[in-house]
């Protein structure tokens, strides 16, 4: 059941009109607000084939502005915990970290991040890390030689990004207490991101519907 603030919203726009970024963020202005400060997020519908692997897309953005939220971040290393700790990290671990998980079966972090020599350690919590998506890799940019790098990244703003299970990226680009202009900033940054990587056997254009909404409000219909 729709509540009264959702059922308000949808007398404010068109919902069968397509609309130009800036307007549409113009219409989430206008919407109804929750009592907390809701996520506002990009859901993007691709032309792509999603069962075949090399037609799936997976990256990274830097969002200008970050998402507002703070990442918990986790780095797997033997190596540089010094340097790790010294650049943001939230959890730092070798075999140790690893066992935990493996023996607790839960996380309580949002992003991992491991060098090159800790993946084999780490692949014996992948049944636990992989279905919630934080398995470090080196094609989103987790894995690697200097993990501090990859930490000020993240804490910088840097999103991960992939298509889910049918060819669509789902990607939160900031709060609605953000100003229009720096979820605008945000937003094209994510498009553009997506656009780079299209991948070289899909035809014609790669993003077929692009839909902006929030945590509590209708979804937008945005002009491509």
């Amino acid at each position: 059941m729709k509540s009264k603030k959702y059922k308000e919203a949808t007398r404010i726009f068109d919902a069968g009109k397509r609309y130009q970024i800036e307007e549409a963020l113009e219409i989430l202005e206008k919407f109804p607000k929750a009592k907390f400060d809701e996520s506002v997020e990009i859901h993007i519908k691709l032309n792509i084939d999603f069962k075949k692997t090399d037609q799936q897309i997976r990256a990274s953005v830097s969002l200008p502005h970050g998402t507002g939220k703070e990442q918990v971040i986790a780095v797997f290393t033997d190596t540089q915990d010094k340097e790790a700790k010294k650049a943001g990290a939230d959890i730092v671990g070798g075999e140790e970290l690893v066992a935990k998980i493996i023996k607790d079966k839960k996380v309580d972090f949002d992003v991992a991040v491991a060098t090159p020599e800790m993946m084999p350690k780490l692949s014996k919590a992948a049944k636990i890390l992989g279905p919630r998506g934080l398995m470090p890799n080196p094609k989103a940019g987790t894995v690697g030689p200097k993990v501090a790098e990859i930490v000020e990244s993240l804490k910088k703003g840097r999103a991960d990004f992939k298509t889910d299970k049918t060819g669509n990226i789902h990607q939160v680009i900031g709060k609605r207490s953000f100003s229009k202009e720096q979820l605008l900033e945000n937003a094209k940054a994510l498009l553009d991101v997506v656009e780079k990587n299209k991948p070289a056997k899909v035809k014609g254009k790669l993003i077929k519907k692009v839909t902006l909404t929030a945590t509590m409000t209708p979804g937008i219909s945005v002009e491509v």
